[in-house]
């Protein structure tokens, strides 16, 4: 009975899981991940709390618990980064991360004894590596997706420089943050436990903001500086990683800097090409064919496979190549301007602007909408939504095209929703 008690608990918890849009498909080698990260108690605990940011009283409310041994759990689950903890107008506020980008990925960006991790990073690898549901589910379902690639800002011309706007820059998200901080690469670490690890920088994955702020405040992430911040992402230039970003234009939560081996976004882009799985920069690269010597340099750099060589079908030269883009493939990150050191390869805007949400809320309501899970953010009777967070969810489905007010109305089945929208159009 026992044992069938804690198997349920953490089966609700993989239910509370996938009611946010970027959920987490039942497995078993999830059930493996979650009994490592949390213990039983925790598991059913944590699968009664709401998607939207809660305070202890609403914890407590929820979990029939006294205030101050609900403020201990919270604390527990925060220090172990399995919560995010704010802080608004001097209060704690919490959060359940998704499983990635979030605490997955938090769970290995530090050296820890209290968890074995190479233990984890197996099941990991397995989860996300072989198995194929879960990472088909984070990159690929929907058209809006979590994550977008940053352009190369060193290859930038003058004449780029004008097209790409401050928050399609890694430099200017670091600049502007309140917080920056610091940890290991959740995927290089995964693949040190398997043996799989590149040579490339280890300490050099970002978070920002009030992310930022809790990783800090429990050990998690080393703070740094905006110096040091930029100096951590020339270092990421100068390896060939493509910086891969929370998919928002206000408070990005997290950059991470990928190479094509390890990461988890460049396996995806190259496993998926064809659905899309990355939202990419506004930016194809264009190759002088007249003047490629076809040695295969941009091949080599480019994460995603997007580059190839092809015969240059010159009969006096049988065995010569050329370079040759595949654009449906190709994320605009601009590694292979850099890489080519004979200036034959430069970056042109892409015939149609690539849109991006404008921050958290506006993504995860269009992912929600998507993916069939609109209601769950709107109905979430775990504890009460407010007004404001009513209103928030209401005022980004006011301004989506007709089309998608369509599905949010048919998912939500409210007269009152049908209404608002009804009004809008008039």
């Amino acid at each position: 009975m026992a044992h069938k008690t804690i198997k349920s608990g953490y089966s609700r918890l993989v239910e509370r899981l996938n009611y946010f849009p970027q959920g987490a498909p039942p497995s078993e080698l999830l059930n493996k991940i979650l009994m490592i990260l949390f213990k039983p108690k925790e598991a059913e605990l944590v699968s009664l709390l709401p998607i939207k940011p809660f305070t202890a009283e609403k914890a407590s409310s929820a979990w029939k618990m006294d205030l101050s041994s609900t403020q201990k759990v919270l604390d527990e689950l925060a220090g172990r980064a399995l919560l995010v903890d704010i802080e608004e107008n001097g209060k704690s506020v919490y959060c359940l991360p998704p499983p990635m980008a979030g605490f997955f990925e938090f769970s290995m960006m530090r050296l820890r004894d209290d968890i074995d991790q190479k233990a984890l990073g197996e099941l990991f690898y397995q989860y996300l590596n072989v198995e194929e549901d879960f990472i088909r589910a984070l990159f690929v379902d929907g058209e809006t997706q979590l994550g977008r690639t940053f352009v190369h800002e060193p290859v930038l011309t003058n004449e780029n420089a004008v097209h790409v706007l401050d928050y399609e820059r890694a430099s200017e998200v670091i600049k502007t943050a309140s917080h920056v901080a610091v940890g290991i690469c959740y995927c290089r670490h995964k693949m040190e436990h398997l043996g799989k690890a590149c040579s490339a920088p280890m300490e050099i994955c970002m978070t920002f903001n009030n992310t930022a702020a809790s990783l800090i405040k429990h050990g998690h992430a080393r703070q740094v500086d905006q110096v040091e911040g930029l100096d951590l992402l020339q270092l990421a230039y100068s390896n060939n990683l493509v910086q891969f970003g929370e998919n928002v234009r206000q408070s990005v939560n997290f950059i991470c800097n990928c190479c094509g081996c390890c990461c988890e976004a460049m396996i995806a882009a190259r496993r998926f090409a064809l659905m899309n799985p990355i939202h990419t920069t506004n930016f194809l690269p264009i190759i002088d064919e007249a003047a490629c010597n076809g040695c295969g340099k941009c091949v080599t750099v480019c994460p995603v496979e997007a580059m190839t060589l092809i015969s240059a079908n010159n009969p006096h030269r049988p065995k010569m190549k050329l370079a040759r883009l595949d654009r449906e493939r190709c994320l605009g990150c601009g590694l292979c301007v850099r890489a080519c050191t004979k200036g034959n390869i430069h970056l042109e805007s892409r015939p149609e602007r690539v849109l991006t949400p404008v921050n958290g809320t506006h993504r995860v309501v269009i992912m929600a909408i998507e993916r069939g899970k609109l209601q769950n953010l709107i109905f979430d009777n775990r504890v009460l939504w407010s007004h404001r967070a009513l209103a928030a969810v209401l005022g980004v489905i006011l301004k989506l095209p007709p089309f998608k007010q369509a599905m949010a109305s048919k998912q939500v089945k409210s007269r009152y929703l049908e209404a608002l929208i009804a009004r809008m159009k008039n």
